[in-house]
């Protein structure tokens, strides 16, 4: 059989012609990082169906999740870069309302406290305290939010 014989039983003699049918856009579609970030957190927001957003903004829900996962390392690789740096406030104490109360021994034990407050949580860090412990308090606590 060749190309131009009927392909298809007819009453006529003409060749069948073959066309093709493309739905969609018909190309890749390029999305811009804050259009993804946008479509990421739709996705996270509480009783929302992944498939549903996917859906909506005609992805594939592989390509949603592909994306939700690339967010999920590069958060996990600022996590690991260690704590980051905040602006620090410097108070002057208070001059204590009776010098005679406090001990010399309190006195010693408030000095070099680091005090923390994220999302208003306390954390008071106080001397010799490790790096490691300190960085494991504050990701535990941007976690919690």
């Amino acid at each position: 059989m060749t190309i131009s014989e009927p392909t298809v039983k007819s009453s006529t003699l003409e060749p069948a012609r073959r066309f093709e049918i493309f739905t969609g856009s018909g190309r890749r579609r390029d999305w811009s990082p804050e259009d993804k970030a946008r479509i990421v957190a739709e996705s996270w927001a509480p009783d929302t169906k992944v498939s549903e957003v996917a859906r909506r903004y005609a992805l594939s829900p592989q390509q949603l999740f592909a994306w939700r996962r690339a967010a999920r390392r590069s958060t996990q690789k600022v996590d690991a870069l260690g704590p980051s740096f905040v602006p620090a406030v410097v108070a002057t104490p208070e001059p204590p309302t009776h010098p005679a109360r406090r001990s010399k021994r309190r006195l010693d034990r408030d000095a070099g406290i680091i005090e923390l407050e994220i999302d208003g949580v306390t954390v008071r860090v106080g001397r010799g305290t490790e790096a490691k412990t300190i960085a494991a308090v504050i990701r535990a606590l941007k976690a919690g939010t």
